[in-house]
């Protein structure tokens, strides 16, 4: 898929952008990466991956706002278990609920009209978020329908993961010195070519994987969709500021309506809510 050309400036894509996750992970030609990276996760051998299926690894040729179903890995085992994998970047409201639903939608996706329950087969969601999706102080979190107090694991179709690469600048969260799932979140957090280095001397999967993002930063074609992709999360994440930032603006002139209908004198509103006085002033009018 990918073709080396001549441009080499020492440029490397961040494997954590969702377009060069998928390049990495969901070509079939690496499946032996993707599958230590679900080992990793799942806490399974590697050999009970064999037969995997990568069932989306067609690439987009251009990039639209809903972008499930393309830029997400998604596989299916031999036992016939479906697996997404999904990197998302941007914060995003509602994780959990939209999570939920998109399993639902591979979940029930499985069978038709007419069909037994017993053609649904276990499916899993594994996101990896640059962002805090849980208060938990864990780096690696899962999921199971289990019963509240004992703990009984009602039925095993439902597993849901998050990875909060996020949280890897938190040193007070505990993580094991050779955990496997921590070396491919920082891998997925690097910096800089010094700190993927170190890490692919200590995981040979590692250093596979960083082998093939040299050569995919080196392809034309790859740079120039890579830096589209760029552009568009950082507009998007431009106006997601923007509407936070409206709104907080927006919340203060509510506070300082009513405090004004409280006869609390203009300059103390001011240094209540970090206001201008003149702004607080025109809300009188």
């Amino acid at each position: 898929m990918i073709k080396q050309t001549s441009v080499d400036d020492g440029f490397l894509m961040s494997p954590k952008v969702d377009f060069v996750f998928k390049l990495i992970f969901g070509d079939e030609k690496n499946r032996d990466l993707l599958i230590a990276f679900l080992s990793a996760v799942l806490g399974v051998p590697k050999e009970d991956f064999d037969g995997i299926e990568i069932v989306n690894s067609e690439l987009l040729r251009e990039f639209t706002e809903d972008r499930k179903g393309i830029l997400d890995v998604r596989v299916k085992t031999k036992q016939g278990k479906q697996i997404d994998i999904e990197i998302q970047i941007l914060p995003t409201d509602f994780m959990p609920e939209r999570t939920m639903f998109y399993w639902s939608k591979m979940y029930t996706g499985q069978i038709k009209a007419g069909d037994t329950y017993a053609k649904l087969k276990k499916c899993i969601t594994i996101n990896i978020v640059d962002f805090r999706c849980t208060p938990l102080q864990k780096l690696h979190s899962s999921y199971h329908l289990i019963e509240d107090e004992t703990g009984y694991k009602l039925t095993d179709i439902l597993e849901v993961h998050f990875l909060e690469i996020i949280k890897l600048a938190d040193k007070e969260i505990p993580r094991g010195e050779n955990d496997k799932v921590i070396e491919w979140m920082e891998f997925l957090d690097a910096k800089s070519k010094g700190a993927i280095e170190m890490l692919a001397e200590k995981n040979k999967d590692i250093k596979k994987a960083y082998d093939i993002l040299q050569i995919i930063s080196k392809d034309e074609k790859a740079r120039m969709l890579y830096e589209a992709r760029e552009t568009e999360l950082r507009d998007q994440l431009t106006r997601i500021e923007s509407a936070e930032n409206k709104g907080k603006a927006e919340g203060k002139a509510e506070v300082a309506k009513k405090l004004l209908n409280l006869g609390m004198e203009v300059s103390m509103i001011a240094q209540a809510t970090g206001m201008k006085e003149e702004e607080i002033k025109r809300l009188k009018d």
